[in-house]
């Protein structure tokens, strides 16, 4: 695909927008499906893009088209139906499933694709909507060898770190172990440092002493800006998506006979939290809530150790 397909998004949110802007800035032809925050799509078609209505219309223009909605149904939703992509595809549409989903969903969606001449890619995406408007995305893929060469070029506008995994269905598979570490330390983190400022070691001490160690990390260090900065944009990851993905992999790991405590333990913070109306609150804010758990206000906790405290 070295020449600049048409290439349809659906799902142009925080991660979205980005990727959609970089194909644009690439010079692929870009088709976008509105939703109901105008913003990004308005910003896409000021720069360029056209609109459709509905899947049907993006499929029957485009030879590619990239998906990044919140949950399996809501893909499967784009599929399906008298307006779905299946509905209106062209022989060699090939679709880049870039949502967090249910590997399952995304198997039994190529080998509908495939009876119908199309090629489903899933390629999850790894780090944030910085990156995404920066074109420097993680992508772990799933897809035949052939068609993941062919489809490499497009993936190289929006991502800079580009892992094939295995073929279809691989790709999700390993978001989801991703997923699952990374919310198992969003939740160890929350925990420890409310653990912490139990014992006398305020949020800035750990935050210092193991992000200069060798248990340092990126995901640490965003985790950390907010829960010791209280930057609230550092990791803009909603709780509802993180309570999705654990549960997600927990399935696949009941599935295959897996042994999970540990991803049970975490999806139980999440499921919490969730439970008690914070769905949209971001990642990071868990340590506001396993906090409150303990009997403590982190923000104030926060202050410790930085010579500003009351």
């Amino acid at each position: 695909m070295s020449e600049k397909v048409s290439v349809g998004f659906i799902g142009v949110g925080l991660m979205g927008h980005g990727m959609a802007k970089n194909l644009l800035e690439k010079g692929h032809p870009l088709v976008v499906k509105g939703n109901r925050n105008r913003a990004p799509v308005e910003d896409l078609l000021a720069r360029g893009a056209t609109e459709v209505t509905t899947p049907r219309e993006m499929a029957e223009a485009c030879e590619v088209i990239h998906i990044c909605l919140s949950n399996a149904p809501q893909v499967e939703s784009v599929f399906r139906g008298p307006d779905g992509i299946l509905a209106g595809m062209r022989d060699g549409l090939t679709v880049v499933e870039c949502s967090t989903s249910d590997p399952n969903v995304t198997l039994a969606l190529a080998a509908e694709l495939a009876e119908r001449g199309g090629h489903m890619v899933d390629a999850p995406l790894g780090r944030t909507p910085k990156e995404a408007e920066a074109g420097t995305l993680d992508a772990m893929v799933g897809a035949d060898a052939a068609v993941f060469q062919r489809i490499l070029p497009v993936l190289e506008c929006w991502a800079g770190n580009i892992n094939h995994v295995g073929p279809v269905g691989a790709g999700h598979k390993m978001k989801l172990i991703m997923n699952t570490i990374a919310m198992s330390y969003a939740a160890l983190y929350s925990e420890v440092t409310a653990l912490g400022a139990k014992v006398g070691i305020p949020p800035s001490t750990i935050q210092r002493v193991i992000g200069s160690s060798r248990l340092g990390n990126g995901f640490f260090d965003t985790f950390m800006s907010y829960a010791v900065d209280r930057d609230r944009d550092a990791h803009k990851f909603s709780i509802a998506n993180a309570s999705k993905d654990v549960r997600y992999a927990l399935a696949m790991a009941a599935e295959a006979g897996a042994l999970s405590p540990m991803a049970s333990a975490t999806r139980q913070y999440f499921a919490q939290v969730e439970a008690q109306g914070f769905a949209d609150d971001y990642v990071p804010f868990l340590s506001d809530h396993v906090a409150r758990m303990n009997g403590l206000d982190l923000e104030e906790e926060a202050k410790k150790g930085r010579g500003d405290a009351d």
